[in-house]
C-alpha cells in the first residue's frame, strides 16, 4: 500500500492501521481488496474526510493520498512528510508523531 500524505494545519488527530488491503483510519475500516488492478476508485464515493485522493491499484498496490493534521509547532517531517510504503499489517507511524508523543510528555 502506498500511500502519500498531504499536510494540513489542524488540530485533530489521525491513527492509522493496515490489515492487508483494510486500512482502519481513526477506528474506521475501509476495505479496498474489492478494487481490481488498473481500476479506479473515485473519492467522492468513499465516505472518508481523510481521503484526499481517488483510490487505485496498480501493480497489485494500492494507492491513495490522505491527510496528515499537524500543530501549529510541526516538525519538518509532518510538514514535509515523505510517502509512506506498506508492507506490513499494524498501527502505522506517523510523521511527526514521535515529536507529539514527546511533547505531550514533557
Amino acid at each position: 500500500m502506498h500511500i502519500t500524505l498531504t499536510p494540513m494545519r489542524r488540530d485533530d488527530g489521525l491513527i492509522l492501521s493496515r490489515r492487508g488491503d483494510v486500512l482502519t483510519i481513526n477506528g474506521l475500516d475501509y476495505d479496498f481488496a474489492p478494487l481490481p488492478e488498473g481500476a479506479i476508485l473515485p473519492r467522492d464515493a468513499v465516505d472518508c474526510p481523510w481521503l484526499a485522493s481517488d483510490v487505485t491499484r496498480e501493480g497489485g498496490q494500492l494507492r491513495l493520498t490522505l491527510i496528515l493534521p499537524h500543530g501549529a509547532d510541526a516538525p519538518p517531517e509532518a510538514v514535509f512528510p515523505a510517502p509512506l510504503l506498506l508492507t506490513t499489517d499494524g498501527p502505522v507511524t506517523l510523521p511527526g508523531s514521535a515529536h507529539a508523543k514527546e511533547t505531550a510528555d514533557a
